[in-house]
């Protein structure tokens, strides 16, 4: 099975890990059977994907947290991109955590997965260097409430990203101003926030 316009590597671990085989990507993608992977459809040509990754080649982080991963429209590339770099991700869907841990036991271990909800996470005072929050915050009820945890766990940056325009999304709660946000975030204890216009989107990097 060719899957030229997928993240081949991750789709083969993610077969790997919920059937329980071995094998070469090509061979274990070819017993996926009814295995959905269109969720590796590659999605590094984003533009709000490609400025999220290159804010992260400044900060060179060796272990992130990436909050509200779902089916991994931005893990993919992340992990791509930085083949060394330890990525924890938490999302509150047990089915995506699982999904996720399979790609971990499929082969990439530097993944790990955890099923918690935002506003009470598992992990100690500036655990984690840099943290991402990409497309989340809108979905939930309480933003300040989400964003206060998150400000708790990260140690040196964070960087989220939401939509900049009303669109027909209903799981979209909020719409987000940026003087709001920036105004939050330092609150939060964040001395520098930067805030940048992507295609409908803010992207948002806030610093200790």
């Amino acid at each position: 099975m060719s899957l030229s316009n997928h993240y081949e590597v991750f789709a083969a671990a993610y077969v790997r890990g919920k059937l329980g085989i071995g094998g070469s990507d090509q061979e274990v993608l070819e017993r996926a059977g009814d295995l959905r992977l269109h969720r590796f459809k590659r999605s590094n040509q984003l533009p709000r994907v490609r400025k999220v990754l290159g804010t992260l080649h400044a900060l060179a982080p060796e272990r992130l947290l990436d909050l509200g991963t779902g089916r991994g429209v931005f893990l993919w590339p992340l992990l791509e991109e930085f083949p060394c770099l330890e990525v924890v991700c938490v999302d509150v869907l047990d089915y995506r955590v699982a999904d996720l841990q399979a790609v971990s036991r499929g082969g990439v271990e530097r993944l790990t997965a955890v099923n918690c909800p935002l506003e009470e996470m598992p992990f100690g005072d500036g655990e984690f260097p840099v943290v991402t929050m990409l497309e989340v915050l809108e979905h939930t009820s309480d933003p300040l409430r989400a964003l206060t945890e998150v400000a708790r766990v990260c140690g040196r940056s964070l960087i989220v990203s939401v939509p900049s325009h009303e669109d027909d999304n209903p799981e979209h709660l909020h719409l987000f101003r940026a003087g709001e946000l920036q105004r939050w975030l330092q609150q939060l204890g964040f001395a520098r926030v930067k805030l940048d216009g992507v295609l409908n989107h803010l992207v948002v990097l806030a610093q200790r």
